[in-house]
């Protein structure tokens, strides 16, 4: 079992950069790649970039975030950042992190493990 920890959500005004972290703890070694997800209201839980646990730590982002977001991990500290450049109040969800034991995916559906959000919301 793993256990995720996000935090670092809040309010920020747009053009502003965030920094969220996850927390992971438990059988770590056991997943594969941790992900971050959105969700806004009404709307369904999109990808927004992953990196892998092995040494290569790869990152994956989705095109949301593409060119203006860098995701890394701390594996010493079993943590997970994603840090969010210039952002638009089109980027206002709750963000989840997320553990895989599958090969990388950007399907919510793949991964087992889900903290409890964090909420962002970017102000006009």
């Amino acid at each position: 079992q793993v256990h995720l920890v996000e935090s670092g959500g809040g309010l920020v005004q747009a053009g502003e950069s965030l920094t969220l972290s996850c927390a992971a703890s438990g059988r770590t070694d056991s997943m594969s790649a941790m992900g971050w997800f959105r969700q806004a209201p009404g709307k369904e839980r999109m990808f927004v970039a992953g990196i892998t646990w092995s040494a290569d730590a790869a990152p994956y982002y989705g095109t949301s975030v593409q060119g203006r977001s860098t995701i890394s991990r701390d594996k010493p500290k079993n943590t997970v950042y994603l840090q969010v450049n210039s952002l638009t109040p089109e980027d206002t969800a709750v963000y989840f992190c997320a553990g895989t034991t599958s090969p990388f995916s950007v399907v919510p559906t793949r991964y087992s493990y889900w903290g409890q959000g964090t909420q962002v919301t970017v102000s006009s």
